[in-house]
């Protein structure tokens, strides 16, 4: 009766809470619906842009500020923690770079990359909107430093001047492109937790982390040479803008020779280092003003938010933002099957959409989520021109919905392909006998009715059974890629096996078309659908970025047609990881 009486209690202290959080939400609201009332920010006549990446993150598409200042993130709000960065998507953040182009009221661009939380992708976006900045207006781009990594200084290296701070407690993470891959078959098999996998695919390594102890030596193969591929990427374009050899950088770094500000500088990475001091007189002295208070700024935020004024055009360019994992359902989450479906059927009916670029940052999910979604962008294609862009993913699940537009661009850093499925049955027998001492018996009406209780593991016939599903998606997936692509079903077969490439390596394999950004890929659209100008479109993203209310209840289980909170956690918890599944874990930073 008591454990009866904490039950209660939880429950009851858990909905307290989540009438809490939605009351100070509410409130919250009313204050951004306020805020919403007022005018634009209001611009100084000249003055210096600056972007800050410790003050805002570039992301797919904009979010709308957290009711406490910060940016929509309902996971910080029930951790007590409020994000102070704003959420620009990158098409607003490079329209407004291009803008401060043609601006005679922006004097230069003042920028600073370091405490970036943005993907190594996004910043290659916005690196090339600033090259072409400086190449448009013939205004400088200057860069101030103080703790130096790989992707900042990526973004840095575009730079006019780059200046670095003398101080030598810097942190300098400047050391080549990384990644970890963490394997869980150990502690599972020493809890008793029997992970069982079923996939098609050698290089197809999602559920490798459940079921070994280290990487197998084909996705250690894949990982190397993704690895590899970013930093010819990222090592070139930094060695061209610096005027050094690539051989040259790659010997500073791995000797190690960047440690203290002065390296830098020698190894030609750096201008100048500068005090506090020193780079007032210069950023004072480029602002033509006598002295650094009489500097006006110009932040990036501001200014993406008074720039970028809706369009008075009726033709309209669609981008749909596929960007999450493919998941099933209505979800406001993620790439919801059900509702992207009908977000994809609305923008088929919509006369005013003459054409569509679908912009995919999704490493994969479910497979009939991913046919749904399919379907819909067929009947879509055949209807007006779809153009595919890739941002940090495009893999299994985002190649499978993505692989037969018009012309897919990818980023060269994107990692894309993945053409492989895997499914993932646990059993925890030995968990509930030796761990948790409890005793199972299933009573069943035939042979394999059990098979999926996740108490015993699965005997051959059974395991036969599920692989007969994952050879006929995979089957599928490699047909669907054959016609899309236009490439012999045994070459996708030799280029599949869910092995992941970089959207460098793609283009030579032929699974992407052209290198080009989210931009180039709107852009085309507009050709396509008959006139390159893109001031005589309007742009518009779909589906709309979900408000911090509606995140907030959609992450509890209460979005609509949701389940009740505790029911939701606890199926999130413990849903048997059956199906077959189109999914890369990989996450590089």
């Amino acid at each position: 009766m008591k454990d009866f009486v904490k039950m209660v209690l939880a429950v009851v202290c858990g909905f307290f809470l989540i009438g809490i959080i939605c009351f100070i939400l509410s409130i919250g609201m009313l204050g951004s619906l306020a805020a919403a009332g007022s005018s634009k920010p209001v611009l100084p006549k000249s003055g210096v842009l600056k972007i800050d990446l410790g003050e805002i993150v570039l992301a797919e598409q904009s979010q709308e500020s957290n009711p406490f200042g910060g940016a929509s993130d309902p996971m910080s709000l029930l951790s007590g923690g409020v994000s102070s960065a704003a959420v620009i998507g990158l098409w607003d953040a490079v329209q407004a770079v291009n803008a401060a182009a043609e601006d005679p009221a922006v004097q230069f661009i003042y920028l600073r990359a370091d405490n970036n939380a943005s993907s190594v992708t996004a910043l290659g976006e916005l690196r090339e909107a600033l090259k072409h900045f400086r190449a448009a207006s013939g205004k400088p781009v200057v860069t101030y430093m103080e703790n130096p990594g790989t992707g900042s200084y990526y973004l840095a290296s575009v730079s006019d001047k780059i200046y670095m701070s003398s101080n030598l407690g810097a942190t300098v993470q400047f050391t080549g492109v990384g990644s970890q891959m963490f394997f869980l078959g150990d502690l599972l098999n020493r809890v008793g937790v029997n992970m069982q996998l079923i996939r098609h695919g050698k290089y197809k390594s999602a559920g490798e982390m459940y079921t070994r102890s280290n990487a197998s030596p084909e996705n250690r193969e894949q990982y190397q040479r993704m690895i590899d591929s970013m930093w010819e990427t990222i090592g070139g374009e930094i060695a061209e803008a610096r005027g050094i050899s690539v051989a040259q950088l790659d010997e500073a770094i791995e000797g190690l020779k960047l440690r203290l500000p002065q390296d830098f500088v020698d190894c030609g990475l750096a201008d100048a280092l500068v005090t506090r001091q020193g780079l007032e007189d210069k950023i004072t002295a480029l602002a033509v003003v006598d002295k650094f208070k009489d500097v006006k700024w110009i932040g990036f935020a501001d200014y993406v938010e008074a720039k970028l004024l809706p369009s008075k055009a009726k033709q309209k360019i669609a981008v749909i933002y596929a960007d999450g994992e493919i998941i099933d359902g209505n979800a406001k989450s993620n790439v919801a099957g059900d509702r992207f479906a009908s977000v994809i059927a609305k923008v088929r009916a919509d006369s005013t959409v003459k054409a569509v670029v679908l912009r995919v940052n999704s490493p994969g999910g479910s497979v009939t989520a991913s046919e749904k979604i399919k379907n819909e962008l067929d009947l879509l294609k055949a209807d007006k021109p779809v153009i595919a862009s890739y941002g940090d993913y495009a893999a299994s699940g985002g190649y499978w919905i993505s692989n037969n537009c018009e012309k897919i661009y990818s980023d060269a850093t994107t990692l894309t392909g993945s053409i492989g499925v895997f499914g993932l049955v646990p059993d925890f027998s030995k968990t509930a006998k030796d761990v948790a001492h409890v005793g199972v018996e299933s009573v069943t009406s035939h042979k394999h009715g059990d098979m999926y209780g996740l108490m015993r593991p699965l005997d051959k016939d059974e395991y036969d059974y599920m692989l007969t599903g994952i050879e006929a998606v995979y089957d599928r997936f490699t047909t669907i890629v054959s016609e899309g692509r236009g490439i012999p079903k045994e070459t996708v077969d030799a280029i599949g096996q869910g092995r992941v490439w970089t959207g460098a390596d793609a283009l030579k394999i032929n699974l992407v078309d052209e290198i080009g950004t989210l931009e180039d890929a709107i852009r085309f659209a507009a050709v396509t659908a008959g006139d390159g100008d893109l001031t005589q479109w309007k742009v518009q993203g779909y589906p709309a970025p979900p408000s911090t209310l509606e995140s907030v209840l959609d992450m509890l289980g209460q979005n609509k047609g949701g389940d009740d909170v505790l029911v939701s956690a606890l199926r999130r918890i413990t849903k048997p990881q059956v199906f077959a599944r189109l999914d890369t874990d990989i996450r590089i930073q």
